[in-house]
């Protein structure tokens, strides 16, 4: 029996609508950029970004917002989506730096060293959602600063979209990509930090993360800032816990 299509189970195909509108309007270059990790309670958070021109052909059969396929699926989809756009890029913003700035910061650095990992010049971010996380606050933040996670750089101009990793292909695409290299790293993390499940949990509040906290207390890999089981620190907004 032959399995029903994405667009009979409601999944709309992602494509490059919006995309090529933004370059038909003026861009040359047009960046889909996504974030995963923004909920976990260990781990770094981490943003996806895709460059694409008026060149750039329809994106690889498959590509969907990460998370509405397997880890299997998105694996699959690695060796395509390295060959498709302009350039390609992951950021990580580490725990200790959330910790020292704040999630949201930590998004924009991150998002910032995704942009510099592109190697070229960008003149829109396409942001999936409604809140610019990327753009500088109009009142710089003291603490991000002396981070390090402000700079002089030129900030191209942002186009947030609500639902765009269900509808925009470079953003889908930077969000399989965010998401692979992320789990990647957090395999390799729990070889190092064993005992909390990350090979599976990929540091979210997994019962057994949460199980294994109580035990073990967090290690250098945990959000010091967050609410962990067993401590008194902050909780992180209602918001963080999705992941996007």
């Amino acid at each position: 029996m032959t399995a029903p299509s994405s667009s009979a189970r409601g999944v709309r195909r992602v494509d490059l609508r919006l995309e090529r509108s933004l370059l038909r309007g003026g861009a040359d270059v047009v960046v889909g950029m996504d974030e995963v990790g923004r909920g976990a309670l260990a781990g770094p958070v981490s943003v996806g970004a895709v460059a694409v021109d008026l060149r750039t052909r329809a994106c690889p059969p498959g590509v969907r917002d990460s998370k509405l396929l397997t880890p299997a699926a998105r694996e699959r989809l690695l060796p395509s989506l390295g060959r498709w756009g302009v350039a390609r890029a992951v950021g990580h913003a580490a725990p200790e730096e959330i910790d020292a700035i704040g999630i949201v910061a930590a998004l924009r650095l991150a998002g910032r060293r995704a942009l510099d990992g592109l190697g070229v010049a960008v003149d829109v971010v396409l942001l999936d959602g409604s809140h610019d996380w990327l753009s500088r606050p109009a009142q710089p933040d003291l603490l991000e600063a002396v981070a390090g996670g402000d700079d002089d750089a030129p900030a191209p101009a942002v186009r947030t979209q609500v639902r765009a990793d269900r509808t925009c292909a470079s953003v889908a695409a930077a969000s399989v990509l965010a998401k692979c290299e992320r789990d990647a790293l957090m395999v390799r993390l729990a070889a190092e930090h064993p005992g909390y499940g990350w090979e599976g949990n990929k540091g979210y509040a997994a019962p057994e993360h949460v199980r294994a906290l109580g035990v073990l207390g967090p290690c250098a890999q945990h959000r010091r800032s967050w609410r962990l089981p067993g401590s008194e620190q902050v909780a992180p907004p209602a918001w963080s816990m999705m992941d996007t």
